[in-house]
């Protein structure tokens, strides 16, 4: 399927150049499995400065907040993730063209699967903020498993994260929003797991919302004491819980050997590069203003 993004112009990824290429990230090793470190590659040395600060979006569209946000931070290298593979030459194109004057060098584009990508490739604490602006809601609860935000997810934005590090996250769905918050409040509240090892145990579910609204429960009062009612109203907030699946084994394991809570929940910051009333500034944003959508935004900051 083509979405026509080159209006019968060959796109041009610039593999090498700005488009990341193979050379640059190799297949994963035969003992990635036994070596999960042997599949690590800096991408911060695919930039012509590695010392500068690196931040990556997930999932960058057409490249829209890329092409604004880098200009305004010349000594900031940004790294698009991509996994439409014609939005990525686009993308890829879009900086290409405009690479004049040493202009954009700061930027590269990656075609492949974020969650994946920062699972297997990324090595530890090298990144200042991962974006996450608008990603696809998958609406259908069959899909939900598609969804970007899962526990696996965030416990590798927290392992890749600098300390103060930020993942900044944006969207216009309702539903995943819920998603993202139940998810959220497992990793900017209760620190032991409690809350994830009480939803496992028989009944727990059957006791549904009257049961998690009182401080006994813990979820309600959790979600009351550490903010999120700044964020979403707490009866979404408990009909997503029951969507969300249990926090996978290794995941847990990880999750409770992290020092204290591994996140802060805060108010979204906007890049500078957002016009007025924007909160990005993306393709998206401004085709959803116009329909009158509402948004939604927050940020998690790694502990430090």
């Amino acid at each position: 399927m083509s979405f026509g993004l080159g209006h019968g112009r060959t796109l041009d990824p610039a593999p090498g150049a700005v488009g990341v290429s193979d050379v640059e990230l190799p297949p994963l090793p035969d003992d990635i499995l036994s070596d999960p470190r042997s599949g690590w590659v800096d991408p911060r040395h695919w930039f012509p400065d590695p010392s500068c600060p690196f931040e990556l979006e997930i999932g960058s569209g057409k490249g829209t907040f890329l092409l604004q946000q880098a200009v305004l931070q010349p000594r900031t290298n940004f790294l698009g993730i991509e996994w439409a593979r014609e939005f990525y030459a686009y993308a890829a194109d879009r900086v290409r063209r405009r690479r004049t004057g040493g202009r954009l060098t700061n930027v590269r584009m990656l075609h492949t699967d974020a969650s994946e990508f920062l699972h297997w490739r990324c090595p530890d604490a090298i990144c200042r903020v991962v974006h996450l602006y608008f990603s696809d809601p998958w609406p259908k609860n069959r899909h939900h498993k598609k969804r970007v935000v899962q526990h696996r997810l965030l416990a590798d934005v927290w392992r890749v994260l600098i300390p103060g590090g930020e993942l900044r996250v944006v969207t216009d769905h309702a539903d995943l929003w819920a998603w993202d918050m139940a998810h959220f409040e497992q990793w900017a509240g209760q620190r032991d797991g409690e809350t994830e090892r009480r939803r496992a145990e028989p009944g727990e579910q059957a006791r549904g919302a009257e049961g998690a609204r009182s401080a006994g429960e813990g979820q309600s009062a959790l979600g009351e004491r550490e903010g999120l009612g700044k964020f979403i109203d707490e009866r979404v907030l408990t009909g997503a819980r029951s969507l969300v699946p249990p926090m996978p084994e290794a995941v847990r394991v990880r999750r409770e050997s992290m020092p204290g809570t591994p996140f802060e929940l805060l108010a979204f910051d906007r890049p500078a590069s957002a016009g007025a009333g924007e909160l990005v500034g993306t393709n998206f944003e401004r085709k959803f203003r116009e329909e009158g959508r509402e948004f939604h935004a927050c940020t998690l900051r790694k502990r430090v």
